[in-house]
């Protein structure tokens, strides 16, 4: 795959990405075209940070936003606030936050066993120019139809992204 990276942007050249595959919670393949919709929002997210509440408002944009997938990566390599599984992880926010966007299987963004979507997802830039390795839980990637990704740090509240 060839990467054009701009600031904040990948090319338009960054289709494969919607096509990339990882794993449900159920541990079923998919990608990010399978799921559907015309843009998608991609998070990693955790349920014991300080961020967690964001949770609410990414349910919020998913029901306002008919072209709009809201997708969550559970992750535990910031500070283990990510410690459930699969089946606490989904109780967890269905109760406390009624989420019913997708939540895939838990995954490392960063390092040796990072998967191939947030491989390519870190290599675009916030609008502050920092790209490469997450630095935090529910750092945001905006994907639009033709594999354009905007990335937003954890500090940009998910009803701030330019939707």
């Amino acid at each position: 795959m060839h990467i054009l990276i701009t600031r904040g942007y990948y090319s338009r050249n960054m289709t494969d990405i919607l096509d990339v595959e990882f794993l449900t919670m159920n541990g079923e393949p998919t990608s990010l075209r399978q799921l559907g919709g015309s843009r998608w929002l991609v998070v990693n997210v955790a349920s014991a940070c300080g961020a967690t509440p964001q949770y609410a408002t990414l349910q919020a944009l998913h029901e306002a936003h008919e072209d709009l997938t809201v997708v969550g990566f559970p992750c535990n390599q910031f500070g283990a606030q990510e410690p459930g599984t699969h089946d606490e992880i989904c109780d967890f926010t269905s109760s406390k936050y009624q989420v019913t966007f997708p939540l895939m299987a838990k995954v490392d963004v960063n390092g040796e066993s990072q998967i191939p979507l947030f491989a390519a997802l870190n290599q675009s830039e916030t609008a502050s120019g920092q790209s490469g390795d997450i630095r935090w839980n529910f750092e945001k990637y905006l994907i639009d139809a033709e594999g354009g990704v905007q990335r937003f740090s954890t500090r940009v509240q998910p009803d701030e992204l330019p939707l």
